[in-house]
C-alpha cells in the first residue's frame, strides 16, 4: 500500500508540494475528498462543513454522536484510500490513523511564522494582520483538532518520517526532495525477495 500523507501548515505552500509530488509520481490526491467521503458514509454533512472551516468562520458546532461517526468514516476512508495505493493523503490525521503502516511514509510541511503570514497576505491580497489572524486561528484549529480526537500534538516531529520547512524552498525543490525521500523510503520498506531454497 505505498502512500504519503502530508500534513502541513497555512502557508508553508503544503497543498500545492502535495499536488506536485502526486503529479510527479502519477499518483492520485486525497484532500477534502477524504472529509466529504467520510461525511458522506456518516450521514453528517455538516461535520464536512466544519471540518473544512479552518478558520471557524461558519460557526458550526456538531453534536458528539455526529464527530464520532464522522472520525470513523475518516479513519476507514484513510485506511482504504492506503490500501489501494499510490496516494498522497493531505491532512485528516493520515500520520496518526496509518503510524503503524511501515510502507507509508508521513511528511510535514513547515514554514517560519513571518514567512506563511506574508505569503498569505501576498495570495488573498489581505493586510499582514489579517493574513496573521488566519494564519494563527488555522494552526489552533489544527492543533486542538489533534490533541482532541487523536491525542497527540502536530508538532511532535516523531509522528513524522521528513519534515520540510520551505523558508528558502520553491515548491519545485521541496517536491524533489519528498520525492528522493519516498524513493528512499520505498527501497528501504519493499517486500524482501523468496531467499532461494537450499538443496542438500
Amino acid at each position: 500500500m505505498p502512500a504519503i500523507t502530508i500534513s502541513r501548515e497555512m502557508g508553508s505552500l503544503g497543498t500545492a508540494i502535495a499536488q506536485a509530488v502526486a503529479d510527479t509520481l502519477g499518483y492520485r490526491i486525497m484532500c477534502c475528498e477524504v472529509i466529504n467521503e467520510a461525511a458522506a458514509r456518516a450521514g453528517t454533512p455538516e461535520v464536512a462543513l466544519a471540518a473544512l472551516d479552518d478558520l471557524n468562520l461558519l460557526g458550526l458546532k456538531p453534536s458528539f454522536k455526529q464527530q464520532q461517526a464522522y472520525h470513523r468514516g475518516v479513519r476507514i476512508v484513510m485506511e482504504e484510500q492506503a490500501a489501494r495505493g499510490n496516494v498522497v493523503l493531505v491532512g485528516r490525521a493520515g500520520q496518526v490513523i496509518l503510524k503503524d503502516h511501515r510502507d507509508v511514509m508521513h511528511v510535514r510541511i513547515v514554514a517560519p511564522l513571518a514567512l506563511r503570514i506574508e505569503r498569505i497576505a501576498a495570495r488573498q491580497r489581505v493586510s499582514p494582520a489579517a493574513a496573521r489572524a488566519q494564519v494563527e486561528t488555522s494552526d489552533r484549529t489544527r492543533r486542538t483538532y489533534l490533541r482532541r480526537y487523536y491525542h497527540v500534538d502536530y508538532n511532535d516531529v516523531s509522528l513524522y518520517d521528513l519534515v520540510i520547512n520551505t523558508r528558502g524552498l520553491t515548491v519545485e525543490a521541496a517536491t524533489r526532495i519528498l520525492v528522493e525521500a519516498w524513493s528512499r523510503h520505498c527501497s528501504l520498506h519493499a517486500p524482501e525477495r523468496n531467499s532461494p531454497i537450499e538443496r542438500p
